[in-house]
């Protein structure tokens, strides 16, 4: 989510070369001849459309009139849809997003089938038929059982003290199968032109370090420890002994979570992913654990700094390879490692993984079918290279076209209101435009594909590919530690459902995926495409602006562009914006963190009234055409309220709570709409309605 920061319009899985990108939730062009040569043609891919899932949009029949749109919008629009929408079994939560990935996963697994049919596939196609190929066939995965981790688990069983496990450590992390701690590189926080190694918090189980310290998580800390006694036991060790091994793992990870820090504290304050030491320093602060010599064994050459992210984490485990007994690292090494392959092996350690990971700790029904579980694997591993061949059939031309019209009206939008700040003053608001004159959208695919020819795949094991992958993943990725950042680089694959900032490279990045209904629709008039796409737009740009994006200037690098005055005004606004969301009761007695999603809460504010001034903009002189009986300001909002239609598991939305910075989405569909004087004219609101935040109570940041 621990990596180095990223925004996103929806949570997703951090990588560590992502440093702070930050998410919500075109014309393909065919390669030239060198990158066709190092990634491979994918061309002759057809796309069936009968076999797809409808899109989900707005349509007036989904709205409950028996709800006050003044006093429960996102019931009025959402409510009669959730009721009739129930949550599939394979999925934790079920919406708008959920749908158009429904529809994006039909893509790829038309794509994938292809592929892996054709016997003479080289290059991208090859690598993803290959993976289709070996994941789907199930026979196999199940005859070999355990045997695909033998080797690795035979190295942990000869560990007999401190130095053979940081060895281990050093040797499984030039695999690509690190534990423990995150390492890969980013942009330096000071140069954003170059890339520094980064290390990182990381080795536990459960999603938060919450988990292991309050008394509210206790059930759930009781039922992993069952869970890794009985992964263990799946692994060949005795049931009994299995018992007391788990007990050693819970103590491990209570101890690592001890010295870490959390989701809330890492959300909200960017700095503490960057720490710049020399190796000797590093050395120094662990004296068990060589980072000179780390360096040396993933073949790197020693840097002259990197950023030793959390260090009081680094020392401890530094302690913990001095004084925890062999045995007990033994037992965390060997869960950690059949855990992780657990979902690309066997059917009872598929089953066991989904048992708590799914099941108990999310409360999903049913296992996804093998067929979605394996393009999961291959958009972990390669989901460029199936993305590379998902835009050729899945991206029209006009898309991209008109997605640039919105981002320059958009940008312009943005301009308008920072000029206008009365808060700021005119030494702050000239960084602030600068830092705006420079951003960089990024719509629908890569301008340049990744060259995948390194990657040697086979037919002959599902897990022998991904070990390969993960190898050439890092390796790849080691390979710009000293380098100069490749702004050409993405950090979504194209089929993902959802959209990105990044401040160190101060960019906005759209996939193609997300950019249909109900976001984004070519056909769709105005008002929809501003309240969807164009709110998702605005919401990226002010990511720039928000409490910790406004930290990186206009040239990306870490630093301070603000008076104190400034900064202190900046506070006070969003201090309102955090007792807002603080106020929102999610489930009986549960509230919504507005401090851990505060960072969300200021884009989505701040997008939507950017889009609704772009919409006005672009639609000024122009006659409302009165769509279904609403007027144009109607539309937009009932399209932002539409994208936020979303149902989640009660124990998906605990997890949610602790651990995402986005707040519930029947919330964000409410929060930003209610601080804006255009959604109560709108609807005729009057003060004292739920949705009219008026006076002292109205909060309006950028």
């Amino acid at each position: 989510m621990n990596a180095p920061v990223s925004k996103t319009l929806l949570p997703r899985t951090l990588a560590l070369s992502m440093a702070v990108a930050v998410a919500l939730g075109g014309t393909f062009v065919a390669p030239r001849s060198a990158d066709a040569a190092k990634g491979g043609n994918a061309a002759g891919l057809k796309l069936d459309e009968s076999k797809l899932p409808p899109f989900n949009q707005f349509r007036i029949g989904d709205v409950d009139a028996s709800k006050n749109v003044c006093s429960d919008f996102s019931g009025h629009v959402n409510g009669k849809w959730l009721a009739s929408n129930a949550i599939p079994g394979d999925r934790v939560s079920w919406g708008a997003f959920e749908m158009l990935a429904e529809r994006s996963v039909a893509v790829q697994r038309q794509i994938a089938e292809q592929a892996a049919a054709n016997a003479k596939a080289t290059g991208v196609q090859k690598i993803v038929g290959d993976f289709w190929a070996t994941g789907m066939d199930e026979a196999k995965i199940n005859a070999q059982g355990i045997a695909p981790l033998k080797s690795r688990l035979a190295e942990i069983d000869a560990l007999t003290d401190g130095a053979s496990v940081a060895e281990y450590l050093r040797k499984s992390f030039g695999r690509g199968e690190g534990a423990v701690f995150g390492f890969g590189p980013s942009a330096d926080f000071k140069d954003s032109s170059m890339n520094i190694a980064y290390v990182a918090q990381g080795g536990l189980g459960l999603p938060d370090v919450e988990y292991y310290r309050k008394d509210e998580h206790k059930e759930k800390l009781a039922a992993y420890e069952k869970h890794v006694a009985k992964v263990l036991e799946l692994s060949g060790i005795a049931a009994d002994d299995a018992a007391k091994q788990a007990k050693d793992v819970i103590a491990f990870e209570t101890r690592l979570a001890k010295a870490s820090k959390s989701s809330e504290e890492l959300s909200r304050d960017v700095s503490l992913f960057y720490n710049p030491v020399t190796p000797a320093d590093a050395d120094k602060m662990t004296p068990n654990f060589s980072w000179t010599r780390f360096f040396e064994s993933q073949g790197i050459a020693a840097p002259k700094m990197f950023s030793f992210a959390i260090p009081e984490f680094h020392k401890e485990v530094d302690k913990m390879i001095a004084d925890v007994p062999a045995a007990q690292w033994k037992s965390y090494l060997r869960f950690h490692t059949v855990d992780g392959a657990s979902p690309f092996l066997s059917e009872p350690f598929v089953q066991e993984n989904f048992n708590f990971y799914r099941k108990t700790l999310r409360g999903q029904k049913e296992m996804k079918p093998r067929w979605k579980r394996v393009l999961d694997t291959i958009e972990g591993q390669a989901g460029e290279a199936l993305g590379q061949m998902y835009v050729q059939v899945a991206f029209p031309p006009e898309s991209k076209a008109q997605m640039q019209t919105l981002v320059n009206n958009l940008s312009g939008s943005l301009k308008v209101r920072l000029e206008n700040l009365a808060w700021m003053s005119p030494g702050t608001k000239k960084k602030a435009l600068e830092k705006w004159s420079t951003f960089t959208p990024k719509i629908g695919y890569p301008d340049k594909w990744r060259d995948w020819s390194g990657l040697k795949t086979t037919r002959s094991s599902y897990v022998e590919n991904i070990l390969a992958a993960n190898e050439f993943n890092y390796r790849w990725n080691l390979a710009k530690i000293g380098k100069p950042v490749d702004k050409t680089e993405w950090g979504m694959s194209p089929q993902t459902v959802n959209a990105y900032y990044n401040p160190q490279q101060n960019e906005i990045v759209f996939p193609a995926a997300i950019l249909q209904p109900p976001f984004f629709d070519p056909k769709a008039d105005d008002a929809r495409n501003y309240g969807g796409i164009g709110a998702v737009i605005g919401h990226e740009m002010i990511h720039g602006y928000d409490d910790q994006g406004s930290r990186f200037g206009p040239t990306g690098n870490f630093e301070n562009w603000w008076t104190e005055d400034d900064a202190k005004g900046f506070k006070a606004l969003t201090d309102k914006l955090v007792a807002q969301f603080n106020g929102y009761e999610a489930v009986p007695g549960k509230f919504v963190n507005g401090n851990l999603t505060l960072g969300e809460n200021i884009a989505d504010l701040g997008g939507l009234a950017v889009a609704y001034d772009a919409m006005k903009r672009a639609t000024a002189g122009k006659a409302d055409p009165m769509i279904d009986g609403l007027n144009r300001d109607q539309r937009f909002f009932m399209n932002w309220g539409t994208v936020w239609r979303r149902n989640f598991t009660p124990q998906e939305l605990e997890v949610r709570l602790v651990t995402d910075p986005h707040a519930p989405a029947n919330f964000r569909a409410i929060g930003a709409p209610s601080n804006h004087p255009a959604f109560a004219a709108a609807f005729q609101c009057k003060a004292g309605d739920a949705m009219v935040r008026d006076g002292e109570k109205r909060i309006s940041i950028w």
